[in-house]
């Protein structure tokens, strides 16, 4: 095999599928990058059983061939050539010479063959959507995923379309976050449970284009993303998601309008009494006109009041900050509105048209 690409396009080539290569594996071959450029066209990938990603490189193929390398290695002199055309040219015994100007690399590849290529999945209709909704609606919503194993389904997020509706929800036992997005067409009744690992790598390799799509396939016992020149192919989660709206309501007590960068700079300040692995609640005391924030932890207290709009019952309520301010982080509106019923019962963070809805659970506080 012999090929010619620019360093710019190869490292773009590896940043993208090195995201596949496992870190940990029995299997020597899948610590390494596939090029493959038999067919006409170069292709990159990696593959760790579970996740698996193939990208399109622009370049000349001099000679059509397949060769396997370790991905650290292979990274690493990407990464640090200088910035021209690169020659990747391998022999019969897979020794492979990687040249950039007067730079020379030799390495020792393996073969092809014995790489596990990604699974081939049917495609049937695509869902489309654009890069950047689905960049931001992961953003939006992977952390509050769990990372308890003992429980799969929770370690991933729910990706069910129906109608002109995609809804990704996530949760962790503590709180729950939605995202619904509008589709531009009708599809049937479908859901899957992506890993958040598949996830949070989709939204590291996609450029998040306003203006170019991506298009989903969910299969069986895979999902598909394709978009640009690169195919990610992902395991799902088998099992029963949670049936998220049995834990929704519109019924409250307590509505609450008030500035988001305000409420969230305020609670982020009050995070600087709490030490690390300490866990102390953040109370709120909702009145007309005025919401007080007070904590007090071993280091010391703070206290601060802002502005609000309310209607119904006053309330006094405690939370874990930190699951507030994965909320508020997440929502690019400049006002918020919370639903509350009384301080047992959930918090609703919603829009009017609830294209976001975020379910974070009180914590019992010693009210002094």
């Amino acid at each position: 095999m012999k090929l010619i690409c620019s360093k710019s396009n190869l490292l773009l080539g590896v940043n993208t599928v090195s995201k596949a290569v496992p870190v940990r594996t029995t299997m020597a071959i899948l610590e390494c990058i596939l090029i493959d450029a038999s067919a006409g066209e170069i292709k990159m990938m990696a593959n760790d059983m579970e996740l698996g990603i193939e990208t399109i490189l622009d370049g000349d193929i001099m000679e059509r061939g397949v060769i396997a390398l370790d991905a650290r290695i292979f990274s690493e002199i990407v990464r640090k050539l200088p910035d021209s055309d690169v020659t990747i040219e391998t022999d019969s015994s897979f020794k492979t010479v990687i040249t950039c100007e007067s730079a020379k690399f030799n390495i020792i590849g393996k073969s092809g063959d014995d790489f596990s290529y990604i699974p081939f999945v049917e495609r049937n209709r695509a869902i489309s959507i654009s890069q950047f909704t689905l960049k931001e609606a992961i953003r939006q919503t992977i952390f509050s995923v769990s990372d308890n194993e003992a429980s799969p389904v929770m370690t991933g997020e729910l990706f069910e379309v129906e109608d002109d509706i995609l809804k990704v929800v996530s949760l962790d036992g503590h709180r729950i976050s939605i995202r619904n997005i509008g589709l531009k067409e009708n599809y049937e009744h479908k859901k899957v449970i992506v890993p958040s690992k598949t996830l949070n790598e989709i939204s590291k390799i996609i450029p998040g284009s306003i203006d170019d799509d991506v298009d989903i396939y969910l299969a069986q016992n895979h999902i598909v993303f394709e978009f640009d020149q690169t195919t990610v192919v992902s395991r799902l989660i088998e099992g029963e998601y949670f049936r998220v709206e049995q834990m929704l309501s519109d019924d409250y007590e307590t509505k609450v309008t008030i500035n988001k960068k305000r409420f969230l700079d305020c609670i982020d300040r009050a995070t600087l009494m709490i030490r690390e692995g300490e866990k102390k609640p953040i109370i709120l005391n909702f009145e007309d006109g005025r919401v007080d924030l007070r904590i007090t932890t071993f280091v010391g207290s703070m206290n601060e009041s802002l502005d609000i709009e309310k209607s119904g019952k006053d309330i006094l309520i405690g939370f874990n900050p930190k699951f507030f301010i994965d909320a508020l982080r997440a929502i690019d509106d400049e006002e918020i509105t919370l639903y509350m019923v009384n301080p047992k019962a959930p918090c609703f963070i919603r829009d009017e048209a609830k294209k976001y809805i975020y379910v974070i659970l009180p914590v019992n506080f010693n009210a002094v």
